[in-house]
């Protein structure tokens, strides 16, 4: 069923689809609550035929389409709308005019693809079969908003309506080539926890170190023996990461501190390794101390799951791409990337995949633009009609032969 005019109905809807990105992206909100973020997709998708839900934990949103051609699976497509509490400098004509928030993760123009594969959609619903769930998601950038989607029912499950049989992502990546398709099965992104360590001691005047229970050497110790952690303990081919971002300790040049914290992160590609990788942690940390005389208490938050892509699913958007955009336009990764998202929720309960979109402009030097997470990342809007097209096509395709 899939055909080349739907890249041609996507570039004839790149106004729209642009115009919406930037309203989005001049007004970024954060969190779990993104009203302006949302007001403006449903008016941007007034008058369609979609049936609208939401939740009491978020302002996330999703859209069902009914397709007209009869009974068939039902695929989800998802857009998350957050953005992040950072300054821009991109000095762009429509950068964010709120301050200390930009949208440097393109959760903008996820936002903005959707909309043009539901307009993509909506226009060939009569030769749709079963039925299509957009979902528009604030909250990823550590809120959990697609866990909390699923806990409200809005994506089906529970006693409503069954989940998705398939559901499909895309990310932008802005330091990647034009146009470029990537993805991979299995492990696609890392679990992300978060650690605090307090190692307790006993304060005291610089001079007399003999006389305190010092923390600060301690937490040194265990900065280092968590590196060892990794390299000795975990196979290399199942990798995972362990990152201490912060040490905080003392006062005055001439004051031994009572504490000494420590926070990091966590990063894992499988479930076996995160659980016991939050367990050595807090044995590395409790043991070190114990043997100077000291404690340490241990705090380990869980982040976001390991983002796992259903090797069917990665199949199926591998021949969409090079169906719609030719034979180089897919390329499988080879590794991970050490990254968290929470589309990871949604694939825990239903197979599917995320995908890399490379938005840097065509020609440029992609390896040197700036990456996500950037004050001064920019993208090329001319990929996004193919972004769109891309979620158009995935839909199409999975409820016209599912995973066939």
């Amino acid at each position: 069923m899939l055909t080349e005019s739907l890249l041609e109905q996507a570039r004839a809807i790149e106004g729209d689809i642009v115009a919406l990105r930037r309203a989005i992206h001049a007004e970024p909100e954060l969190g779990l609550h993104t009203p302006l973020t949302r007001d403006k997709v449903r008016a941007a998708l007034a008058g369609l035929p979609l049936e609208w839900r939401e939740g009491p934990s978020t302002t996330g949103l999703v859209a069902t389409l009914l397709g007209g051609a009869g009974e068939g699976p039902c695929v989800l497509l998802r857009g998350d709308m957050d953005a992040l509490p950072m300054p821009e400098e991109t000095g762009l004509d429509y950068a964010s005019t709120i301050p200390g928030a930009m949208h440097a993760c393109g959760h903008d123009t996820h936002t903005a693809m959707l909309f043009g594969a539901a307009r993509l959609l909506c226009a060939r619903r009569e030769s749709l079969k079963g039925s299509v769930r957009f979902m528009f998601q604030p909250g990823e950038e550590g809120f959990h908003g697609a866990r909390f989607m699923l806990e409200d029912g809005l994506l089906g499950g529970g006693g409503g309506d069954p989940l998705p049989d398939a559901a499909f992502a895309l990310h932008i990546m802005p330091n990647a080539p034009h146009g470029l398709v990537t993805g991979r099965a299995g492990p696609l992104m890392a679990a992300a926890d978060q650690f605090d360590i307090v190692v307790e001691g006993r304060g005291g005047h610089a001079s007399m170190p003999h006389q305190t229970l010092d923390p600060v050497p301690v937490a040194c110790e265990i900065v280092t023996a968590l590196q060892t952690l990794v390299t000795r303990q975990f196979d290399a081919h199942d990798p995972v990461v362990v990152t201490v971002a912060r040490i905080e300790a003392g006062s005055a040049h001439n004051v031994i501190a009572d504490t000494a914290s420590l926070k990091g992160t966590l990063r894992t590609l499988s479930p076996r390794h995160r659980t016991r990788l939050q367990d050595m942690v807090r044995q590395v940390a409790m043991g070190i101390a114990a043997a100077h005389g000291l404690a340490a208490r241990v705090e380990v938050t869980e982040g976001f799951p390991v983002t796992i892509c259903d090797p069917r699913a990665v199949d199926l958007g591998e021949s969409t791409a090079r169906a719609l955009f030719g034979e180089s336009a897919f390329r499988r990764l080879e590794r991970p990337i050490m990254g968290a998202e929470d589309f990871s929720y949604v694939l825990e309960k239903v197979p599917g995949a995320m995908f890399f979109l490379g938005v840097a402009h065509e020609g440029a030097d992609w390896q040197h633009c700036h990456s996500i997470h950037s004050t001064r990342m920019v993208v090329d809007e001319s990929a996004l009609p193919r972004g769109a097209a891309l979620l158009a096509g995935l839909a199409e395709r999975f409820v016209e032969s599912g995973w066939g």
